[in-house]
């Protein structure tokens, strides 16, 4: 189990960031109407900064 931590350590800091940075914009921006897809609801900006964060994680890693 600390081999997967060591080996993926960048990818889930950057999952976790994203969520995060996800959920607070969804609590402090959000969409004052209803309608928008992602900032609607909770679960879906959360999920959205996820996997922004992931993607932004991988940008970072090494090439071997």
């Amino acid at each position: 189990m600390t081999l997967f931590f060591q080996k993926y350590k960048r990818d889930l800091i950057g999952i976790t960031l994203g969520a995060v940075a996800g959920f607070l914009y969804w609590k402090f921006v959000g969409c004052s109407s209803g309608t928008c897809m992602i900032t609607s609801k909770p679960i879906n900006s959360t999920l959205y900064g996820a996997v922004m964060g992931f993607l932004v994680a991988g940008i970072f890693k090494k090439q071997k």
